[in-house]
């Protein structure tokens, strides 16, 4: 024996996360599952396309060059990303007046989910700036994700530094 005294490390639990299913995946349990390149910088054509506002309005992530900014995809629907609000809002406000945009992304439909969505956005606090993402944001976004909550942290020259799902 070395004389090492081997101490047990804590087990972590996993974040909790809702499953989002953007189109059905079929897996063959004989193929191993690739995992997705990791997403270092958002590329040109998702930084140019024009995201439309929940209020109204539209913006493009190229709006907020030279900025932080953090990208949260939720949905009305989805419990972990109801409970986090108020967390993301505190760091929110604690950014106030720096060079940070908080930017709220749902992946739902806004010709079948704009009621939902705005009676959700009715029952909290969500001071982000709010978009719809279509189909080709989220799945860039998510990057192979296919869960939410998910969040990404993009420096001001457009690198991805941080990226989590789960709340």
């Amino acid at each position: 024996q070395s004389g090492r005294k081997i101490t047990p490390r804590p087990m972590q639990t996993p974040p909790v996360q809702a499953p989002i299913n953007p189109e059905p995946e079929y897996r063959s349990e004989a193929r191993p599952v690739m995992e997705p390149a990791k997403l270092l910088f958002l590329p040109e054509t998702l930084r140019e396309r024009e995201i439309k506002m929940v209020t109204g309005g539209s913006f493009r992530l190229a709006d907020f060059s030279g900025k932080v900014v953090v990208i949260n995809l939720w949905a009305s629907w989805c419990g972990p990303c109801r409970r986090e609000i108020p967390e993301y809002e505190k760091v929110r406000k604690a950014y106030a007046g720096r060079d940070v945009e908080f930017i709220g992304l749902t992946a739902e439909d806004p010709r079948t989910s704009a009621e939902r969505v705005n009676r959700f956005l009715r029952d909290v606090n969500f001071g982000f700036r709010l978009g719809w993402a279509d189909r080709e944001t989220a799945r860039t976004l998510m990057n192979g994700r296919g869960a939410i909550p998910q969040t990404l942290v993009i420096d001001a020259a457009g690198r991805v530094v941080h990226h989590w799902t789960g709340y």
